[in-house]
């Protein structure tokens, strides 16, 4: 992929919301039986908004630039946007409205000492941090025992995305409802590209998935976005078994792109349990070779 085309993600996103949009679902009349679009007509969707036809076909066509907050506002409502979809649209308008730019490379990013005190101090629940792409920048001990399989390549900064799409045999039976990790994936990704469309990273890593990847092209063409948010995640850890986990994701509004999240489990559960078990599990892993007891000496008989 050479480039995020902003006219393009505006089109196929504005489309793709008002196709799924019956006429009946949004309160309109519908006269006889043989429509030829799927979903909502541009017009109806402009009497719903309360914009002129021609106004609403030159946003529908990419044009975002001039649009007021308000037009959005209602274009959102009557394309019955959620949370996500609503943020996303007033990101391509954002950026529809800065100056065009070439693609840009972001600064290296680095994890202040201060934020992996923080990781290091919670020692019963496995925390890290990554930014929207998905790289995996820092984490604690119980975090890097828990994505012990997403961790395993070493030669080149950690990432979540390429993992599920790239080694998707092992991310499969990692993830336990590995289809919904699949979309949820690809559609944050998207969100992350309207809010900036020129980063370099970004566009190198969804052209390296699309390329490599039948199933991340289907997600990525499914104009799908969703919010890093809290929620559960079930996982099959290859030392210790099923877990049901609780997920805490927040934003660190000192160092903005840069998400923390946090794995919890109720005290009691069988999760819990095994996130204890983890914990020696990942002691064990990490001590010194001159700490590990060598096994007893057989020798042989005559010797």
């Amino acid at each position: 992929m050479a480039k995020i085309d902003l006219r393009s993600e505006i089109k196929e996103f504005l489309r793709s919301r008002r196709a799924r949009i019956t006429p009946e679902r949004a309160g309109l009349p519908v006269y006889g039986g043989n429509r030829r679009v799927k979903g909502l007509r541009r017009e109806e969707v402009a009497l719903l908004a309360g914009v002129s036809v021609d106004y609403y076909v030159r946003m529908e066509r990419g044009s975002l630039a001039g649009t007021s907050d308000g037009v959005l506002d209602a274009v959102a409502s009557a394309l019955h946007l959620d949370e996500a979809e609503r943020d996303h649209l007033f990101h391509l308008a954002r950026q529809s409205r800065a100056p065009g730019g070439p693609r840009r490379r972001r600064p290296a990013v680095t994890v202040r000492p201060a934020l992996q005190q923080v990781l290091d101090a919670i020692t019963d629940a496995p925390a890290w941090i990554c930014n929207g792409r998905y790289d995996v920048l820092a984490t604690n001990h119980l975090a890097r025992a828990l994505y012990s399989p997403v961790l395993a390549d070493t030669r080149r900064t950690a990432n979540t995305a390429r993992f599920v799409y790239l080694d998707p045999a092992a991310a499969g039976t990692f993830f336990v409802d590995y289809d919904r990790i699949a979309g949820d994936v690809a559609a944050k990704l998207r969100m992350e590209a309207g809010r900036d469309p020129h980063d370099e990273e970004l566009i190198a890593l969804v052209g390296e998935l699309s390329t490599r990847s039948d199933l991340f092209r289907q997600r990525w063409a499914s104009q799908d976005v969703r919010l890093h948010r809290s929620g559960r995640k079930r996982l099959h850890h290859p030392a210790v078994g099923r877990l049901d986990l609780d997920v805490e994701s927040m934003e660190l509004p000192a160092d903005p792109g840069l998400l923390l999240t946090v794995y919890t489990a109720p005290a009691g559960t069988a999760t819990a349990d095994g996130l204890a078990l983890l914990a020696s599990w990942a002691a064990e892993q990490e001590k010194p070779a001159t700490e590990i007891q060598a096994p007893e000496r057989q020798d042989l008989p005559g010797t």
